[in-house]
């Protein structure tokens, strides 16, 4: 999806706030010269806690130049990172928000002059909005998703499973699944599935100074004991969105596969000859070697384009 040397304008949407490989997702972008943020969009559940978290992460990167949108508000319980977000309220962050943030990501991607990428690391109940909104959106856009399980699952696993992003809200996926996307490249939980920093890597990462990498290291240790996940100083939990991130400007290091995809009632991720075809990151070349640019990539400054 790479157009040479100019940065891939991109969209986020993100469940970010839930699993706390988002907030490692959203760093890792921040320090990708390659793509351009246009603007980040809460979704799933609570949008509005999810925004907050995504305001304070682009302040502390100093790039309130990025709007906030708060996607469609959905009841939730889950709020495993609202420590770090107690009593900041978003009036405060200088930059855009968008109460109706499925509009505003409409908006963008129609009257944008060239094709964003749209990169989606959640359910997606907001894209599902979207299309049905503006179905023209898909011939404009690029898509890029941490979605389903193929032939693999967690930590390498065999066998299939109904995935999370996709589980959580099925019509949402089958019309993202099926829209008539530019581009269409997802990283199921055959490949994203199995990333872990650990050793070296890891230690780099965690004690970073950086002030983006240390926030999401701070947001880490809220996380991992709302969890009681003891392993927050030695390792990190499995980070399966920074893989969508990287895939929407690279293949490096992933075994692509095209195939034709659909997403059944039940959640499940299946071969279908009827269904559209997409570049599939099907299976890992280097997998060290990915963990090793991860860690490098969540150290270096923030990308501040002109």
């Amino acid at each position: 999806m790479s157009t040479g040397r100019r940065p891939i304008p991109v969209i986020l949407d993100t469940d970010i706030g839930g699993d706390i490989d988002d907030t490692w997702a959203l760093g890792m972008l921040l320090k990708s010269p390659e793509l351009d943020l246009k603007m980040v969009v809460a979704d799933t559940g609570d949008t509005v806690y999810r925004a907050k978290i995504i305001a304070r992460m682009l302040e502390i990167a100093g790039r309130t130049d990025v709007p906030v949108g708060i996607g469609l508000r959905q009841p939730a319980r889950d709020y495993p990172q609202a420590p770090w977000v107690d009593g900041y309220e978003l009036a405060r962050y200088p930059g855009k928000v968008f109460e109706d943030g499925v509009e505003a990501m409409i908006r963008l991607l129609m009257d944008a002059p060239e094709p964003i990428t749209l990169i989606c690391i959640g359910p997606v109940p907001n894209i599902g909005a979207a299309l049905e909104r503006e179905p023209r959106i898909a011939a404009r856009t690029r898509f890029v998703g941490m979605h389903g399980s193929i032939r693999r699952q967690h930590d390498g696993k065999e066998g299939a499973i109904a995935e999370y992003n996709v589980v959580t809200d099925v019509p949402a996926c089958q019309k993202a699944f099926s829209a008539p996307w530019q581009q269409m490249r997802i990283t199921p939980l055959d490949t994203c599935g199995r990333v872990r920093l650990t050793g070296e890597p890891y230690k780099k990462a965690r004690d970073a100074t950086d002030p983006v990498a240390r926030a999401v290291i701070e947001n880490y240790r809220i996380w991992a004991k709302a969890h009681s996940w003891s392993d927050a100083e030695t390792a990190s939990s499995i980070l399966f969105d920074t893989v969508a991130i990287h895939l929407a400007y690279s293949t490096r290091y992933l075994v692509m596969e095209k195939m034709r995809l659909r997403v059944t009632d039940d959640g499940f991720t299946v071969p279908d000859a009827n269904a559209r075809e997409m570049n599939v990151a099907i299976d890992w070349a280097d997998l060290p070697a990915y963990e090793t640019f991860l860690a490098n990539r969540m150290v270096r400054p923030v990308v501040r384009l002109a």
